[in-house]
């Protein structure tokens, strides 16, 4: 294949979209199907618990090799079933569509994570109308259903107040939600909870509180609410942590019991688990543990070769992600104990997996910085800020957004190369384990571990079966997914799911029958047969021996069976270089118009807020109708500690807060007479991602700070409020002396317009790149 849209192995003339069934929901908005509203569920149903953890590797768990103290998850696996050949998708929106639906994230139209809308069928960011989601099918057969957590399956342009809920929790078969809608969140300060289908208003979390800790307990309050009021319906709880994602926050008390365990480094950790993993049967004997990875850009420093400041420091972050698996296991524990003391546990499926492998989006030094060490841009600057000096000791806490050294993503990983976002085994190959009491008995000479082949869209039709639910209705699409009922109940069974095709951002693979045809996309490379590596991974489930040169004939066989896979399930358009998928649909050019918002505005929502202001130029006005001697507070905020601006009164001057990505840079604009004012901040976007800021009180220059970086990408992360800095504040500083600095004055608006793009914008920038292309030709 030498390009995105033909292959010398495959088809190169035919309309990329004949025979789509990957059909996005707003295509068929008019003719929804109907499926049966069967009401009453089969006699003796089980309760459902399907716990989704994000980014964890495959090592990350006591039953998988982990040092980590994870009793709970030690004891389903105990009783229940460990499979460690199962395998989803590389990003977390792919992989919780084929989870949700069965069928390949792709058709569903989740080729990438919800945070892109380019128009094509692959990528819609919709669950098309006519594949139920397994709440769907469950909660039309009787069942209650449940969802808290990381919803990650509507897209960021559509999650505002005024969006279309089409794609919310509730209107994909859920009964009850909260969360956070987003793919990623402050575990201190979660920048914009959900309940049902409504954005709650919060100013301030409670001291103590902890996200995790947070959705369980109203997990917890789910299920109790519901036998209180139905003493039989079983129900199915969607419990989807956005642990361990980054950024990596802990609570003190957890990450204590974790200090200096990580002190002898990656290399030393990836070896004991490497040896325990082999111990409990997971790999054969003769299974090869890979060299660390050593590709360019995605390599790995021997822990040795580091100096001893930098393993003090990295040591530390590893103390945090662990705290963070520590916690996932506790609340689950408290769970698990509601349901034993309503008598239900007996009779719950618990399903405990990932949706795709450690990050390693953390470089090679990892990040006190998250959302700088995050921004994707091919012109960032030399200077700019990946990382940001902090003291170590808050690492973990409400102020420092972290992300481990991907040298922790290579041990998370263990014993597979690469990591989150590849089609290497690293990427896709994660944690799964599943109890039953009442209906998945094991034989006194069963282990419970399952070596088969299994894949994501294979658990909601396993689930369906094990629940005597039928996925029926008239026009629905098929499932892609198998049931792996009979695996579970019979080790020698043979795999239900025989091949299967992979694809993310560029890197491809397909599986058939214990082969694995596999590539390394280098982003805006051409497609060419030569990336194509094989491995037989029944004796080399680590990849390193590759076959392909020795079997060219498999290879060519597997390749064009991705290609016509790829066809079939809408993977095509690939990324190249042109950033065509990095394009956004007209219909948000209206998320960019110019917004008066009035005191007591609930927070706007953090994608809105970003249109105003991202790789562009613009102006913020402040209108107060009458300061008075002794008048404080927040005029108005934008952001959070990840980075973020804030213009306050304090002591009757004005200031500006400016948090670039954690550094931050406080303005003294000088005393603010009493009188009708108006305030204006300009901000003009620079060359090299910077803003030149100014600010004017009633016409009169008042303050011209030095310019600083853009906040780009996922920053500032969280929405713009008006009289109050709610959650996570832009200055820490501030915050310690006021709290949330409600202004006591008479404000009367703050109008924010957007400006001119700035010269690295990404429209300038694709269009250089086409420029680039169109004079290579």
């Amino acid at each position: 294949m030498t390009d995105s849209t033909a292959s010398s192995s495959g088809p190169t003339r035919r309309d990329p979209y004949e025979g789509f069934p990957g059909r996005i929901g707003r295509t068929f908005a008019e003719s929804r199907p109907a499926w049966p509203q069967q009401r009453t569920a089969p006699a003796g149903a089980p309760n459902i618990v399907l716990v989704y953890v994000d980014d964890m590797g495959y090592s990350d768990i006591g039953p998988f090799g982990a040092e980590v103290s994870t009793p709970v998850l030690d004891g389903l696996a105990e009783q229940g079933v460990r499979l460690t050949n199962y395998h989803t998708t590389p990003l977390c929106s792919p992989s919780r569509a084929a989870l949700m639906t069965g069928c390949n994230p792709h058709r569903v139209g989740y080729a990438m994570v919800a945070n892109a809308d380019p128009g094509f069928p692959g990528y819609g960011m919709e669950i098309a109308h006519d594949i139920p989601t397994l709440a769907e099918t469950l909660r039309g057969s009787g069942y209650a259903t449940y969802a808290v957590g990381k919803w990650h399956l509507v897209r960021d342009a559509s999650s505002g107040a005024a969006a279309d809920r089409a794609n919310w929790p509730l209107q994909k078969g859920f009964d009850q939600y909260y969360g956070v809608l987003e793919g990623l969140t402050n575990l201190f300060h979660p920048h914009q909870l959900v309940r049902d289908n409504t954005p709650l208003d919060i100013d301030e979390f409670p001291e103590g509180y902890y996200y995790t800790d947070d959705i369980t307990d109203q997990a917890v309050s789910m299920v109790k609410s519901l036998r209180a009021h139905d003493p039989d319906k079983p129900f199915f709880l969607y419990l989807a942590h956005n642990a361990v994602h980054a950024p990596l926050q802990a609570k003190p008390e957890d990450i204590a019991r974790h200090r200096g365990r990580y002190d002898g480094g990656w290399d030393e950790l990836r070896q004991a688990r490497f040896a325990k993993q082999k111990a409990d049967g997971l790999f054969p004997q003769g299974t090869e543990l890979p060299a660390r990875n050593s590709e360019d850009g995605l390599d790995v420093a021997a822990w040795d070769d580091l100096t001893p400041n930098e393993q003090r420091l990295y040591a530390r972050y590893m103390e945090v992600y662990a705290a963070m698996v520590d916690n996932v296991d506790q609340n689950l524990g408290r769970l698990l104990n509601t349901l034993q003391a309503l008598g239900e546990l007996d009779n719950t499926v618990v399903v405990f997996t990932s949706d795709n492998g450690g990050s390693g989006e953390g470089g090679a030094e990892g990040s006190r910085s998250y959302f700088s060490r995050f921004a994707h841009h091919p012109r960032l600057p030399e200077d700019w800020p990946a990382d940001v000096a902090r003291d170590p000791e808050l690492i973990g806490g409400p102020r420092s957004l972290v992300h481990y050294p991907r040298g922790w993503a290579m041990a998370s990983n263990t014993p597979f190369r690469l990591y989150k976002r590849h089609t290497y085994a690293g990427g896709v190959r994660v944690p799964l384990l599943i109890t039953w009491p009442r209906g998945l008995r094991r034989s006194p000479a069963d282990d419970g571990i399952r070596h088969q082949y299994q894949y994501v869209t294979d658990i909601a039709p396993t689930l369906l079966e094990l629940a005597g639910v039928e996925r029926t209705g008239d026009g629905i699409q098929e499932q892609d997914g198998t049931s792996f009922a009979p695996v579970l109940a019979d080790p020698a069974a043979d795999s239900t799911h025989p091949e299967q095709y992979c694809e993310m951002t560029g890197n491809r693979s397909y599986y058939r029958d214990g082969h694995k045809l596999v590539t390394l996309h280098r982003p805006g490379a051409p497609y060419d047969d030569s990336e194509w590596a094989l491995y037989d991974i029944r004796t080399d489930p680590t990849e390193i021996h590759d076959l392909a040169s020795q079997q060219p004939k498999l290879v060519k066989e597997l390749a064009a069976a991705w290609e016509e896979a790829a066809w079939r399930n809408g993977v095509f358009p690939l990324p190249d270089a042109s950033g065509a998928l990095a394009l956004r649909g007209p219909a948000e050019e209206k998320l960019a118009r110019p917004v008066t918002l009035l005191p007591g505005t609930p927070e706007l929502e953090r994608y809105r807020s970003s249109r105003l202001i991202a790789f562009r130029s613009f102006t913020v006005t402040v209108e107060l109708e009458s300061y008075e001697e002794g008048d404080s507070g927040v005029l108005v905020s934008h952001g959070d500690q990840g980075g973020g601006y804030s213009l306050y009164v304090e002591g009757g001057r004005l200031r500006f807060a400016y948090n670039e990505y954690g550094a931050l840079h406080e303005t003294d604009a000088g005393p603010l007479p009493p009188g009708t004012r108006t305030i204006l901040l300009t901000a003009t976007a620079e060359r090299h991602l910077r803003w030149r800021f100014a600010l004017t009180v009633d016409g009169a220059e008042r303050a011209a700070p030095e310019p600083v970086h853009q906040l780009i990408g996922m920053a500032p992360f969280q929405g713009i409020s008006v009289g109050v800095d709610r959650k996570s504040p832009v200055s820490w500083p501030m915050y310690e002396r006021h709290g949330v600095f409600r202004y006591t004055g008479a404000l009367r608006s703050v109008t924010y317009r957007p400006g001119s793009p700035g010269p690295d914008s990404p429209a300038a920038v694709a269009r250089a790149l086409r420029e680039a292309a169109a004079a290579f030709e």
